[in-house]
């Protein structure tokens, strides 16, 4: 099916009252008219219309009561629904009466960053109702009418004394009770999937905008738009068994200003066809204009994520982090995105300079509660902004209260004071906040690829529902991760289905090396659109856009069910001759094919079950074989040393071995290996050098390095850096680096460290013991450097409780000491025991110890004691976030 924003003349407006409960029925021409006008003489009853949905306010002469319907023709997409606000003085939702009416016409243009379509033309008629109740009680109903919706708002006056809170208000939305419907229970982070029932038969309880129905032909999207520190988010309120849908404001009250008025957030209908739907501006339409006069700083991107790759451990890892910003260079990526992690490490400031050589900028995770006072938003969004990051992604907000809405008007402002651009997780939904506050490059709000098992109906769903209200972060890609239900072409169309000004793709490095028609693809495709359109599908089974960025257009299909062959017209394109680059499933892997086509034609393509594909279109140019144009590429390599860390004493030899690869989009000239060592020590190798490196070549070297005689105790690191440059730099360029440490442990004479004895006996709650890093996760080395009390040390235990290490000492040493505590990866959750045994009894134990608390410092006589064994406990409470440390925990042998 072919979709049209079109709609035809004889669907203009032509209704009778007996099928709006009292509004008078409208002879066609009168109807057809825009603006906002009252249905007949002394009538008690208005319609507000542009071209579109005509919404119907009718006042009950009776009781005094107002509801709004939405119509479409003859046919009622929403019947008569309440309308109404209750204060603690006055209830406006009975006994009003009409004290004046006004009628305007809202006409705007603007230019968004991100979007659907980067141009924006405004034009709605708008009808305001001044109404009074008991008591002189005023209340204006604002209603606003365009070519894609309906919405309507509330405006109260402030009140001198203090005034009262608003209750509730009585607004809500009545659907036809049979319905189809697409709805996702209400979570504070709105990270549910959306279900297919009925407008009548979807269980009672709480759901979230956005709310999809099907009524006739027609679709109905339900929304607010709008929202900020004045008024608290609200959520839609079932009841089963019937079509109504009640209105409920996430604070029991919201306070009425001193001065000026109140104005709530749009109550937003926004119907038509699917294209009309998917292709809607409505909700920010609606929302006030940019409050960012220079937007020149604000550059949305495709951003390389780590999360899906490793979790917190990748994030605290330096050398991780660098392999994302040179993927990201290789491929002409803008952004790296580092994670919640990051902040327990002491490298961001390197790890930026990093980037910036390579033309990749890098974001930072941050949770709000780092940022929720004005104290500590000016030093920590000052510290980044010195660093040089571009933005930040912040999480776990989950509230709609009026407070969190003001938090977000602080953060935005000093955000973009800050030129940070802001990627908000765990969060709101967009409400036009986009149109407002331009650097919100995107937001969550979705049940997206984190949760490791989105359906492939629910995700055919999302383009109908969650991101016609605004960019939307699936983060998508993510092949190594989770449980796949769609194919890999369907996922590669996600990056063009799914709007989002910042594309999070969540694949690892390994991921996209070993699908290069993925690798490929996301270096063409953009992330801002200049037009969008929706060619063919229905929710919950097809999404298939076509969104177009200069001259290129990208194809986008995904699809729920069976295998089949997938047929789009291509009547979009433009007079002429076009090149058609698909990337579909094959038998082996993705498979890409090209084509010379025109408008006439229609792109068929084969997919499996689940299945979709994407395609590149532009002008075919005589003697071009494809659509690609080129990346500006950094060459990526990979810098390996052995080992990474030893132990060594004073007089000793170590061995250092040195491989650099060029991995991808070389080559890379003037090459050079080289170690320096620290003033006395000795070394053996003079490095290695090559004229120039292709894709997978690579470079080697060897030293022999002696330790002095009389080198202190401690860690000393001995860097090897590789150099390189890059041929299409401009001249004058200075080299690109990549950079290892081998870490030589210095023992003092007579110490052993725990860390480098054999076990005789292990166990641990999570994951292997980890020798000198910490637990981090599962895996075998996957933690981070072990830090307790902001020290890092360089040697020791990362465990987790319930633990027990066991080494044999057979009566060597004298004494045994550690620091001990909750490593800092975890700051905020814990609570451990260690205890210290020789030969099964307990020789020491600390108090119980969590995260605030200082480290515990045990110094044990162990003379005499055959077997160690150091044990954590979980102080009784669980094994949640147990991740200890026994830091710097060392023997001294007997008699040094």
């Amino acid at each position: 099916m072919t979709y049209r924003r079109a709609r035809s003349a004889d669907r203009l407006r032509g209704a009778c009252a007996t099928a709006l409960a009292g509004v008078l029925c409208l002879g066609a021409p009168a109807a057809a008219r825009d603006g906002a006008r009252q249905t007949g003489p002394g009538d008690s009853g208005w319609t507000v219309t542009h071209g579109g949905p005509t919404a119907y306010v009718r006042l009950d002469p009776g009781d005094g009561s107002l509801t709004l319907a939405v119509r479409d023709g003859d046919r009622t997409l929403v019947a008569p629904s309440p309308l109404g606000v209750v204060t603690g003085d006055a209830d406006l939702t009975r006994g009003l009466r009409l004290v004046d009416s006004a009628e305007r016409r809202v006409r705007e243009t603007y230019t968004t960053v991100v979007g659907k379509e980067r141009d924006r033309t405004v034009d709605m008629a708008e009808s305001r109702l001044t109404l009074e109740g008991a008591g002189g009680a005023r209340i204006d109903l604002v209603v606003r009418a365009a070519d894609d919706g309906v919405a309507y708002r509330y405006v109260l006056p402030g009140r001198a004394d203090g005034g009262s809170d608003v209750l509730r208000e009585a607004s809500g939305f009545v659907l036809p009770d049979d319905a189809p419907a697409r709805l996702s229970d209400y979570s504070v982070n709105y990270e549910q999937p959306y279900d297919a029932t009925t407008a009548a038969g979807a269980p009672a309880g709480p759901y979230a905008y956005p709310a999809l129905f099907r009524v006739g032909d027609a679709h109905v999207l339900l929304t607010e738009a709008d929202v900020d520190g004045r008024y608290p988010a609200s959520r839609l309120d079932h009841t089963a068994g019937g079509g109504s849908y009640g209105v409920t404001l996430a604070d029991p009250a919201v306070p009425l200003p001193a001065e000026g008025s109140l104005a709530t957030p749009w109550r937003t209908v926004i119907a038509g066809d699917l294209a009309t739907v998917t292709g809607s501006t409505l909700v920010d339409d609606l929302a006030p204009p940019s409050r960012v006069a220079d937007t020149s700083w604000i550059r949305p991107g495709a951003v390389a994520w780590s999360w899906l790759a490793g979790f917190g451990p990748a994030q605290r890892s330096l050398e991780t982090q660098r392999r994302f910003v040179d993927y990201a260079a290789a491929h002409g990526w803008e952004y790296s995105l580092v994670d919640d992690g990051w902040n327990t490490t002491d490298w961001m400031p390197e790890l930026m300079e990093y980037a910036e050589r390579r033309g990749v900028r890098v974001l930072l995770w941050m949770h709000w509660t780092d940022l929720d006072t004005p104290a500590e938003r000016t030093a920590r969004l000052d510290q980044v902004e010195e660093w040089g990051a571009a933005g930040l992604k912040i999480d776990f907000m989950d509230s709609d209260s009026r407070a969190r809405m003001e938090w977000y008007d602080a953060i935005l402002r000093e955000t973009a004071d800050r030129e940070l651009m802001v990627n908000f997780h765990g969060s709101t939904l967009p409400h036009g906040i986009q149109r407002t506050w331009p650097h919100v490059m995107t937001m969550e709000g979705v049940h997206g690829a984190e949760q490791g098992d989105v359906q492939a109906d629910d995700m055919a769903t999302l383009p109908y529902t969650r991101n016609v209200v605004g960019s939307m972060d699936f983060t998508p890609m993510g092949f190594q991760f989770g449980r796949r239900n769609n194919t890999e072409a369907s996922e590669l169309a996600l990056s063009v289905v799914y709007e989002s000004g910042f594309q999070n793709y969540a694949g690892s490095v390994e991921a996209y090396r070993s699908r290069p028609e993925v690798a490929r693809f996301l270096e063409q495709v953009p992330t801002v659109w200049d037009e969008s359109r929706l060619l063919a599908g229905a929710p919950g089974e097809e999404a298939t856009f076509a969104r177009r960025n200069g001259d290129r257009w990208f194809v986008g299909s995904i699809g729920a069910g069976g295998a089949g062959t997938r047929r789009v017209p291509l009547t979009f394109l433009g007079p002429g001759s076009w090149r058609v680059d698909t990337v579909r499933d094959g038998a082996a892997g993705l498979v890409r094919e090209t084509r010379l086509t025109d408008r006439h034609d229609a792109l068929t393509v084969p997919v499996p079950a689940d299945g979709g594909f994407a395609a590149l279109v532009c002008p075919a140019v005589p003697d071009r074989d494809s659509c690609d144009r080129p990346v500006d590429s950094v060459p990526a390599g990979t810098l390996s040393v052995t080992p990474e860390r030893t132990d060594a004493r004073p007089g000793a030899t170590v061995g250092v071995e040195a491989e650099f690869t060029l991995d991808e989009a070389g080559p890379a000239t003037d090459v050079t290996l080289d170690a320096r060592t620290p003033d006395g020590w000795a070394v053996d190798g003079a490095g290695a050098t090559a004229d120039e490196l292709t894709d997978g070549a690579a470079l080697t070297a060897s030293w022999r390095l002696t330790v002095p005689a009389d080198a202190p105790s401690g860690t000393t690191e001995i860097p090897v850096t590789a150099t390189y440059r890059d041929p299409s730099s401009a001249p004058g360029t200075p080299p690109l680096t990549a950079e290892r440490a081998v870490r030589v442990f210095v023992a003092p004479e007579g110490t052993v460290y725990v860390s480098s004895l054999p076990f005789t006996a292990e166990t641990n709650g999570w994951g292997p013991v980890e020798r000198d890093t910490s637990n981090g996760e599962d895996g075998a080395g996957d933690g981070g450097p072990l830090r307790l009390g902001g020290t890092t040390y360089d040697k020791g235990l990362g465990v987790h409780a319930r633990s027990e290490v066991a080494v044999a000492l057979n009566g060597a040493y004298e004494r045994f000491a550690a620091e001990t505590g909750i490593d800092e990866e975890k700051p905020d959750r814990g609570s451990v025991v260690f205890e210290v045994l020789g030969d099964g009894e307990v020789l020491a134990r600390s108090g119980t110890l969590g995260p605030a608390d200082p480290p515990y410092a045990f110094d044990v006589d162990v003379r005499g004691v055959r077997q160690l064994t150091l044990r954590v406990t979980d102080a009784g409470d669980g094994i949640d976030s147990d991740h200890a440390d026994w830091a710097d925990a060392r023997l001294r042998e007997s008699g040094a």
